[in-house]
């Protein structure tokens, strides 16, 4: 396993992450879509009023964790930052799909849509070469008696 996970590559397998754990302090997690957002180091969720998560922003920015655990995504990843309800059209509608739309009778007009803004601080992550990947490389282990390499594996800092 590699000891540094680049930035670029972190964005990347990120990008397809279709769920993970959303948690705040004094918040239960709960499955949330991300909504990767490279250029302002953040991570958008679209939620609704009512939610533990919008209830317990209600008070202003809190300290927030998301975990990912994406096999399909070949990303594994405790992230740490800063969550926040943010009134942005612009961004709504940007990142606006079938998925969120699924969840809203509205659509981005129902006045329950909640968009949250994590700003990422640090993250933990483990990136791999997916199943083929994983194969390859136990047997590749199996043969030469070397440990297998798993991908990389790295702490990356946001904060600016």
């Amino acid at each position: 396993m590699t000891d540094k996970i680049e930035p670029k590559e972190f964005w990347h397998h990120l990008d397809d992450v279709m769920a993970g754990m959303l948690t705040l302090h004094g918040a239960r997690p709960v499955p949330m879509s991300p909504y990767a957002d490279k250029e302002a180091g953040a991570i958008w969720f679209i939620t609704a009023r009512g939610t533990d998560i919008e209830e317990s922003l209600r008070g202003g920015p809190k300290s927030a964790q998301f975990i990912v655990a994406a096999g399909d995504a070949q990303l594994y990843a405790n992230i740490e930052g800063t969550a926040q309800i943010v009134h942005d059209p612009e961004k709504l509608d940007e990142i606006w799909n079938v998925i969120a739309d699924s969840w809203f009778e509205g659509g981005e007009a129902d006045p329950d849509v909640t968009l949250v803004r994590f700003d990422l601080r640090e993250a933990e992550a483990w990136t791999t070469d997916g199943k083929l990947g994983f194969l390859y490389e136990i047997a590749k282990a199996q043969v030469t008696d070397e440990k297998p390499d798993m991908g990389a594996h790295g702490r990356l800092n946001f904060a600016a």
